[in-house]
């Protein structure tokens, strides 16, 4: 019987793991000192906005337009990723809104589209974020974006959030043409920094994107936000809190990194 798309996209998803698990075996032997943190973009900034206008904008469809436009980013940046057809975050992000709109029939004006990506321009960081990456400052950690948005997208959140001067760099996709989590995405942390993956700590948002740095090598740190349950991919990371002042106290904790 042939895959429908949702199918090949689980299972293409599972083989990069997998492929990376066979790559890059995580081993038991205690890590370096965390001297640098990579951050997944949303552990720090707060989509929720977006989503919330989605509401607005369509009174009653705005929630399950939201849950598709989301999978449908995922979908779209992992299978550009497999089929090396690549294009940035934002055309993947307007793209998945358009599909969303018709999947449930909802007339997207040209002004409504133009809403609802403008809306990713001006997220701003969660409330924990400025004090928490202030303290890791001050610690001496330097500290990096590693994220599917464009540089635009993460400059804009910056700019938002006055977070100027506390991230010494921002790497996104864009640099390699493949999204996390392929290999050469992670890589870009090791590459920016020059230190070895196990002084390197992975802050993630999603629980797949902490089982692919964690598989990576990467000293992994989930903020799980949003209380999900862990992913079921025989990987656990280091550490799991529910924001960044976790974060904190997970890097001043010796003895719980593994690399």
């Amino acid at each position: 019987m042939p895959l429908n798309r949702r199918e090949f996209v689980t299972l293409a998803a599972v083989g990069i793991t997998s492929g990376l698990l066979a790559s890059n075996p995580v081993k038991a032997a205690a890590a370096p000192r965390i001297k640098a943190i990579v951050f997944d973009a949303f552990t720090t900034f707060d989509p929720q906005p977006v989503f919330a206008l989605a509401e607005k904008l369509f009174p009653g469809k705005g929630s399950e337009l939201g849950k598709i436009w989301r999978v449908r980013q995922f979908e779209y940046a992992w299978l550009r990723t497999l089929s090396r057809s690549y294009a940035d975050f934002w055309q993947v992000t307007e793209e998945s809104l358009v599909f969303a709109a018709r999947m449930l029939e909802l007339e997207l004006s040209e002004e409504k589209r133009r809403q609802l990506m403008q809306a990713y321009l001006e997220i701003k960081a969660w409330p924990d974020a400025a004090s928490a990456l202030t303290t890791l400052k001050t610690m001496g950690i330097r500290m990096a974006f590693l994220s599917n948005l464009t540089e635009t997208m993460l400059d804009a959140a910056i700019r938002n959030s006055s977070l100027e001067g506390i991230f010494e760099k921002r790497l996104s996709t864009d640099r390699v043409k493949a999204y996390k989590p392929d290999p050469r995405a992670y890589q870009m942390g090791i590459d920016a920094f020059g230190l070895s993956r196990g002084e390197i700590a992975f802050a993630a948002f999603g629980g797949w994107d902490a089982a692919g740095a964690k598989s990576f090598g990467y000293p992994t740190f989930w903020v799980n936000r949003l209380g999900l349950p862990s992913e079921e991919l025989g990987i656990v990371p280091d550490g799991i809190g529910s924001d960044l002042k976790d974060l904190v106290r997970f890097v001043k904790t010796p003895g719980v990194r593994r690399s």
